[in-house]
């Protein structure tokens, strides 16, 4: 594969997946991890949205916001990003590793369409595979998403932000001077890292109204990078918990606890005669076990009294208000 060519399939391979590592997109594409980082600074400098993360993996990652345009791929040329970009894990999990290698690296001709293709041919991996990223009951994004290509270029100013924000739960927006570090991708979503007074914050960008450059430099704390302040946030946010919460579960609601409570489901017990199983749950504070309430009758909290006097009251209230 020449130079042009793979240009071509690390764009294709960033618009599906979002992120890859120097070493993953090495291996795919047959080259060093050296020449893919070369590549990659071709597309920097025609001003193309890509970022690098220099180190020991190389992460690289494609920015919404500046959508780049894949359309003049030819249609063998798409099949296969169509199908699982060239994320050997997905193509490993199908045992169609040797053939994804196979496909990335010649961009192998597509058989003809399913109306028109002989009922002897195979069907390519595309008619046979579909992804979707998006997570199960995501909300659709409110409004135009936000222009995060155009937020890191600023940021790579190394300046003061003043920002207009709405937190959580507020109903207007209000401003703030911050030192950023950076953004962070965590699944789908991006936030603005950045330090008030010295303490560090995050900032979901889809409640982020507006930025502006000050003209001074950032007063980040010294010593403190980006990835370090990122996961020493996600950290404390996932460990954070004052109150022990226990409850009974009916036992076929499990797996739906599993996917609504995530890490706030500390422990799940063997299920009793009646079909029930004991269950811990760690909150910051004990009116966040409201979170139980979409459980219904299926779910009985045990402990600790103030859990149980909340859960009463907002099921009273709730009553009240279906009479």
């Amino acid at each position: 594969m020449g130079s042009a060519q793979r240009l071509i399939g690390i764009l294709g391979a960033l618009q599906a997946r979002r992120y890859a590592t120097a070493a993953e997109l090495a291996a795919e594409f047959g080259v060093s991890a050296r020449t893919i980082l070369r590549d990659v600074q071709k597309l920097v400098d025609a001003d193309i949205p890509v970022l690098t993360e220099r180190g020991r993996y190389g992460g690289i990652s494609l920015l919404p916001g500046q959508q780049v345009d894949l359309t003049r791929l030819t249609t063998s040329e798409a099949d296969v990003l169509r199908a699982v970009g060239v994320d050997l894990d997905r193509a490993r999990a199908l045992g169609a590793e040797t053939a994804a290698r196979a496909a990335v690296g010649k961009f192998a001709t597509r058989p003809g369409s399913p109306q028109t293709r002989s009922s002897a041919a195979p069907l390519s991996l595309a008619d046979v595979v579909t992804v979707e990223n998006r997570a199960w009951f995501a909300a659709e994004p409110a409004g135009d998403p936000p222009d995060v290509a155009a937020l890191a270029r600023d940021l790579r100013q190394a300046r003061r932000l003043r920002v207009t924000y709405r937190r959580s739960g507020a109903r207007s927006a209000s401003d703030l001077v911050v030192d950023p570090y950076g953004l962070l991708l965590r699944v789908d979503r991006w936030y603005l890292v950045a330090d008030v007074d010295a303490a560090p914050r995050l900032f979901a960008l889809t409640r982020l109204d507006r930025w502006a450059l000050l003209d001074e430099p950032r007063r980040t704390r010294a010593g403190a990078t980006l990835a370090d302040v990122a996961g020493g946030l996600g950290r404390a946010l996932e460990t954070r918990h004052e109150v022990t919460v226990h409850a009974l579960l009916d036992a076929d609601g499990v797996d739906l606890a599993r996917r609504i409570l995530g890490s706030r489901l500390r422990t799940v017990g063997p299920a009793d005669a009646a079909g029930r199983v004991p269950i811990t749950l760690a909150y910051a504070q004990v009116e966040a076990a409201r979170q139980l309430l979409q459980f219904a009758d299926h779910v009985e909290v045990t402990g600790p009294p103030e859990a149980r006097a909340l859960l009463r009251r907002l099921a009273e209230a709730t009553a009240r208000r279906h009479v």
